[in-house]
């Protein structure tokens, strides 16, 4: 799912392109992804755009006249920049929203049609789609902490949930996580001051210094080449490489269709956590260090 980065580089993209355009035309591909009906889509057609913006993970086209489009890409919702009136992909078209400089093309791969567009009216309308989450990148330290610690979750849970922190999801919570050097399994309430302050640090530096990346990757241009998974990235995607640190294999944690990848010589004193489908299995076999880990692996090379 595009996260922070990602989607700030869309919204800035999207704005130089459309900003003060009219939209001229909106031709849906899937009757699916609209889920609202009040205002009608076409009312958005004829209006100029004042202003494009991020709410959380979703992207939102301001209209002339108090009318907003809502875009969630979700898992594999992408946003492509085309020369005007550029046809829409046949099975992964979504919406194409034709300007006088170009079309945006709302597309998303597989079967799953999780991606959304809602037409909504009005600022109370928009706010319904706002999860609520704290801007971290224009949070001071003790609102941070204050909502780190509103509820006690494990940190990977606090960190991409979505009513408590905006725009961070499994790949970015990865990150931040090894480059604050804490467990994705430690519990807020239990961390001590210097941690959350750590935790706070290694946020903002995190998520500056990918869409500062992003950025400089796309230029001018327009993102092409949005994923999850991204080269310089420590930890994410990484299971069973050497850590950039520390050198030690990147671990994981498998849960329900997610996981958490994790350093155990940076961020776990070597220990490793229990991934609850495999430890299950394994039982008392299962490794509780990198040494004990090393030893399971030469005893089934032998």
């Amino acid at each position: 799912m595009p996260e922070l980065p990602d989607v700030a580089v869309y919204v800035e993209c999207l704005a130089v392109r459309i900003v003060g355009q009219p939209l001229v035309q909106i031709r849906l591909g899937s009757p699916f992804v609209l889920r609202s009906v009040d205002p009608p889509i076409g009312d958005a057609e004829g209006r100029d755009v004042c202003a494009v913006s991020r709410l959380g993970k979703r992207i939102v086209i301001t209209l002339d006249r108090d009318l907003s489009l809502v875009l969630h890409l979700m898992i594999a919702g992408r946003l492509r920049w085309r020369p005007p009136g550029a046809a829409l992909p046949k099975r992964r078209g979504l919406v194409a929203f034709d300007f006088p400089t170009g079309t945006l093309l709302f597309t998303e791969e597989g079967s799953k049609r999780r991606a959304s567009l809602h037409a909504v009216a009005g600022t109370a309308a928009l706010g319904a789609h706002d999860r609520g989450g704290l801007e971290v990148l224009g949070a001071t330290d003790a609102q941070f902490r204050d909502r780190l610690v509103l509820e006690s979750h494990t940190l990977k849970r606090a960190l991409t949930d979505p009513t408590l922190f905006s725009g961070i999801g499994n790949a970015y919570s990865d990150e931040i996580l090894h480059a604050a050097g804490l467990s994705p399994l430690q519990l807020t309430r239990n961390l001590t001051e210097p941690e959350v302050r750590r935790l706070f640090k290694a946020t903002r530096e995190t998520l500056t210094a990918w869409t500062d990346q992003l950025r400089q990757e796309v230029g001018n241009g327009f993102p092409e080449k949005v994923t999850a998974f991204r080269g310089g990235m420590a930890v994410h995607g990484r299971y069973g490489r050497p850590c950039p640190v520390c050198r030690s294999p990147v671990q994981r944690i498998v849960y329900a269709s997610n996981e958490a990848n994790y350093c155990p010589g940076c961020q776990t004193q070597g220990r490793l956590l229990a991934d609850r489908a495999l430890s299950r299995l394994l039982k008392g076999d299962w490794p509780r260090s990198l040494d004990e880990l090393d030893q399971l692996t030469i005893s089934r090379r032998t």
